[in-house]
């Protein structure tokens, strides 16, 4: 595995296991207990995926030492605001049964989460949590966050694949000492990008898959990413990335696919804005 390291020096292992929308809570722990065996030890969960329960049971039976396996979870929007973050907190950390977070994120740029982030600063100053971060931040959110706040984002988590390649963003967080951390890295598999000419080529020449070599443009691009499947082939697959490298002409042949937006979820509407305020996980 290969890692990058958080501006207060934790490692982000470059490719975890995202657990979105798998809710069951047998094929859960299930996917986690066969991720963990093809070598996964990063693990992706959210209050609002209603799985976190499922995650921390299959990391706590599975045998291996705490300090090798790194968890991610989030604060949903319903929760947003100092006293509400806390709460949300000490629920997620029940759920997953464990005493402290490795990586906790502001789920969405919504809600009072100024007032959730300086909650998070104290669970970080108190040593609930090894990095605080936030997910879904535009370029524009994040600065205006970090330049209000004494202890800035760790890393912004956000939508980024061969078809929104999200330049400015990086750019921006680069600035801002911020690690990116790729959701989505196959798009969702919008515009059969399994089967994209341009990424199949490419696999063709390495002996790869395409979403091999999509995995190895984001290694390449220093973005860490939390792909998500229920197969453990595929899981071992997606591991398998760490012994080629794209060439640079390669690399421009992907950089030309970008489209520029998102076609997943625009964070710049007021129907994202209305429809993520709306969705509440509890009572």
């Amino acid at each position: 595995m290969q890692y990058r390291t958080l501006s207060n020096g934790v490692k982000l292992p470059m490719i975890g296991y995202g657990t979105f929308q798998i809710r069951d809570t047998m094929q859960c722990e299930q996917c986690i207990s066969e991720a963990l065996e093809v070598g996964y030890r990063l693990f992706d969960t959210a209050a609002s995926y209603e799985n976190e329960a499922a995650v921390g049971a299959a990391l706590r039976s599975s045998g291996l030492p705490r300090e090798e396996w790194f968890v991610t979870t989030k604060l949903w929007v319903q929760d947003a605001g100092y006293d509400g973050t806390l709460k949300a907190f000490d629920s997620s950390l029940m759920r997953l049964g464990l005493d402290r977070i490795d990586l906790y994120l502001i789920h969405q740029p919504f809600g009072d989460y100024y007032g959730a982030w300086r909650a998070m600063e104290r669970l970080y100053r108190e040593g609930a949590v090894r990095a605080i971060g936030v997910s879904n931040f535009t370029p524009e959110r994040l600065v205006d966050l970090c330049m209000n706040q004494e202890i800035w984002p760790m890393a912004d988590q956000i939508e980024i694949h061969p078809f929104f390649q999200q330049g400015e963003a990086l750019r921006v967080m680069e600035d801002c000492g911020v690690v990116p951390q790729a959701w989505g890295p196959f798009s969702e598999a919008q515009r059969d990008i399994f089967n994209h000419r341009t990424l199949a080529k490419i696999a063709g020449r390495h002996g790869k898959t395409t979403a091999q070599v999509i995995l190895r443009w984001h290694l390449q691009r220093n973005v860490p990413a939390i792909p998500r499947t229920v197969q453990k082939e595929r899981m071992a697959e997606n591991l398998d990335v760490f012994d080629f490298e794209l060439t640079e002409k390669e690399m421009e042949s992907i950089a030309g696919m970008d489209i520029g937006h998102s076609e997943i979820i625009d964070h710049h509407s007021f129907c994202t804005a209305r429809q993520l305020n709306s969705v509440k996980i509890h009572t």
